[in-house]
C-alpha cells in the first residue's frame, strides 16, 4: 500500500520579506513537524523560528501539535515590536 501524502506551504515574514515553503509530507504530519521541515530545507528562514512559537492556519491560531490536512497554509506569528495601542497613541501624538 503506497503512504500517503499532503501537500502544505509554511509561510513567515520579517519586515519587509516573506518567506513561502512548499512542502510534501506524509499525512497525519503536524504544524510543529511542518516549521522543521521548512527551516531544514530553506536555510535564509529567520533563525528564532523554534522559539516559543505561534501558528495559524489560514489566519486561524492552532497549537503546534495540529495534524495538517492537504493544501494547508502553515502561518508563523512573529513577536509584535510594539504594542498595538502604543503604536495608536504614538500616531495620535504626531497628528494632533
Amino acid at each position: 500500500m503506497a503512504e500517503a501524502w499532503i501537500r502544505v506551504d509554511v509561510v513567515c515574514s520579517e519586515p519587509g520579506t516573506v518567506f513561502r515553503v512548499p512542502l510534501r509530507l506524509p499525512a497525519g504530519a503536524t504544524a510543529i513537524e511542518a516549521v522543521e521541515a521548512a527551516t531544514a530545507r530553506e536555510s535564509h528562514l529567520p533563525a528564532d523560528l523554534g522559539d516559543g512559537l505561534k501558528l495559524g492556519i489560514f489566519s486561524r491560531r492552532i497549537e503546534p501539535s495540529q495534524v495538517l490536512e492537504d493544501g494547508d497554509r502553515v502561518e508563523v506569528y512573529r513577536p509584535l515590536g510594539v504594542d498595538p495601542k502604543e503604536a495608536r497613541r504614538r500616531r495620535a501624538g504626531r497628528s494632533g
